[in-house]
């Protein structure tokens, strides 16, 4: 009997993205799976019902009703976790750190349970990396953003009058969504600076034409991610850094960290030392902000700078990030289905890794280790 996937309409505000996209439906068929997509769930993202084929479905119930396995893009409510079929299982951001109550449900429901953001970072799994795909739109926006606030050009710019210097770009964080804001940056022709506290990362912002600027302080630490820094590391890049931001025009941050808050990098004497008219951009504004003042959703006015906080910059381009986010989807389950039959192998290391929930247990013992046993 055929696997049947089921994609239902996005329920968040603002929420534009589809858990899998027309092309990646037809590569599921070559496998032999089946789908159940609810009218509408890719309207948002620019794909009609008709070219998801004859898969398409009255409502997210009749999806709950007839689908072995879910794919989401945003985290299911309690609601919708009790809407589904014991035994369901379910693929997407699950937000594991946020809500004890989401993972009482999934278990209550028996629904085995994955979630991207747990997926381990390995070689083998960068192709399932969704929190890496949809940084990569994240870090292009910013900048696109950045430019449609900055009063200056961004290229060099010249006239019959003379030259126009280019603007002066600073990003902060050098992961999937800084090095991506690097290099739209300078395809936008602006120069270009660009640190992280990881050493590591010297080589790939010098790679994309951009100058490192080097703090002195290193925290490389561990699963990609940077480690805390002591009071005294935190002293002597706030000073070498602060030297950097002030020379900036557009100030582009970027260090997020799943489940945690942003780490605040930027302080208020920072911001009040850029220049007048500088702009900044704080893509980790959800989870608090990098920058002194950001506000998650607006944009304010600090001293002489903007400051943007945006969020869910991924919905803001949601064909190509429906269709990243549904080709990571495909990678991570494909291997498991044969001849329509899905059927997970729980030795493999990315099956174990993402796993929340399984058999009415919550059972990833690093979500554990931060929210308690639920």
């Amino acid at each position: 009997m055929s696997v049947i996937i089921g994609i239902s309409k996005e329920t968040v505000g603002g929420e534009t993205r589809v858990a899998t996209v027309p092309e990646v439906v037809k590569k599921f068929k070559t496998l032999g799976a089946e789908f159940a997509v609810e009218t509408g769930a890719g309207l948002a993202s620019h794909f009609r019902d008709e070219d998801f084929g004859g898969n398409i479905v009255s409502t997210a119930t009749d999806v709950a009703a007839q689908a072995q396995v879910l794919f989401r893009v945003t985290p299911p409510s309690v609601a919708e976790i009790d809407s589904m079929k014991p035994g369901t299982i379910l693929v997407g951001y699950l937000a594991p750190y946020a809500s004890k109550e989401r993972i009482a449900a999934l278990k209550a429901k028996n629904i085995t349970s994955f979630a991207v953001e747990l997926i381990p970072r390995i070689s083998r799994a960068q192709s399932m990396d969704a929190l890496s795909s949809q940084a990569a739109v994240a870090g292009y926006k910013t900048v696109l953003i950045a430019a449609n606030a900055c009063p200056k050009f961004f290229p060099m710019l010249t006239y019959a009058a003379g030259t126009i210097r280019p603007a002066r770009v600073l990003v902060i964080g050098a992961g999937v969504a800084g090095l991506q804001a690097i290099a739209t940056a300078k395809r936008l022709g602006a120069i270009v600076e660009g640190y992280d506290v990881r050493p590591e990362t010297r080589e790939q912002i010098e790679s994309l034409g951009a100058k490192f600027v080097d703090t002195g302080v290193s925290a490389a630490g561990s699963g990609g991610y940077a480690r805390e820094l002591t009071e005294e590391e935190k002293a002597q890049q706030a000073e070498k850094l602060g030297k950097a931001v002030a020379n900036c025009d557009i100030l582009i941050t970027t260090a997020a960290i799943p489940g945690k808050k942003s780490p605040l990098i930027i302080s208020a004497a920072m911001v009040a030392g850029m220049k007048q008219g500088s702009v900044v951009v704080d893509m980790a504004a959800e989870g608090g902000g990098n920058v002194a003042g950001t506000v998650a959703g607006q944009t304010v006015t600090v001293g002489t700078a903007t400051i943007i906080g945006p969020v869910n910059l991924p919905a803001s381009m949601p064909v190509h990030a429906s269709e990243m986010y549904a080709k990571n989807l495909y990678n991570f389950l494909s291997p498991f289905i044969k001849d329509g039959a899905l059927t997970l192998d729980w030795e493999d290391d990315i099956i174990k890794g993402a796993c929340l929930t399984k058999d009415g247990q919550f059972v990833h013992e690093g979500v554990k280790n931060i929210l308690g046993d639920i």
